[in-house]
């Protein structure tokens, strides 16, 4: 096991210039999502729009990351299934979870994916520390993890991320209080062997504002101020 604090150190991932925060009202559908991630993204890059978290929901659906097996496709007609240019395998988004999609430029954030992804696992950490809740890496496992009350372990959030000239687009997603019988059509991120949980299926009652906030109190913590 594994919960250290990122390998290279916060200040490399920092800067200065605020991100901008921006929540969806309603949920989106994911094909409409990557396109508006991929633009911005692209307009990141060629200097013409400034960086942007952006916190959505998508209604039930399966994405399938660059890794994704298709026997891990357990279900194929239950949901949606959409090709994901994100690293990773299978995984479910759906109402209850709140997706976040981070658009950096990291030519000004030190250029390192791993030290990135690691950033990011520490920013779903400390969100989950604002509620009570213990998570952190797992050796050779993408994603956050908790220790569960017999001993097992499941995953509690999602990572998976792509960056194209530098900056970065997808990013995570935090099992708020998703319906988790939803998973079972796929073998999420190809891990069959440790279960998926919830803020909520763990006893914590947080509404998708208290998340929000506790989110970019800990995004900012990591990445710098946003607006």
């Amino acid at each position: 096991m594994s919960s250290h604090p990122t390998p290279c150190g916060r200040a490399a991932l920092r800067s200065a210039a605020p991100v901008e925060w921006s929540r969806a009202a309603a949920p989106i559908a994911y094909p409409d999502a990557v396109a508006q991630m991929e633009a911005r993204a692209a307009s990141i890059a060629a200097g013409e729009a400034g960086e942007q978290v952006w916190l959505l929901q998508h209604p039930a659906l399966y994405t399938a990351g660059t890794s994704a097996k298709a026997h891990d496709l357990v279900d194929p007609d239950r949901f949606p299934v959409f090709a994901s240019g994100r690293g990773g395998q299978y995984t479910y988004h759906g109402p209850g979870q709140r997706v976040a999609y981070l658009m950096l430029d990291l030519r000004t954030r030190g250029r390192d994916l791993r030290c990135y992804v690691s950033g990011v696992e520490q920013v779903v950490i400390d969100t989950l520390a604002h509620f009570g809740v213990e998570g952190g890496r797992r050796d050779g496992r993408v994603g956050v993890w908790v220790d569960m009350p017999d001993g097992s372990e499941a995953k509690i959030a999602a990572i998976g991320v792509r960056v194209r000239r530098w900056v970065s687009f997808h990013g995570l997603s935090i099992n708020v209080a998703p319906d988790l019988d939803h998973f079972g059509g796929i073998v999420p991120c190809g891990i069959a062997e440790h279960g998926v949980t919830s803020l909520a299926a763990l006893g914590v009652e947080a509404d998708m504002d208290a998340v929000d906030a506790a989110l970019r109190s800990s995004f900012e913590a990591v990445f710098g101020p946003t607006a």
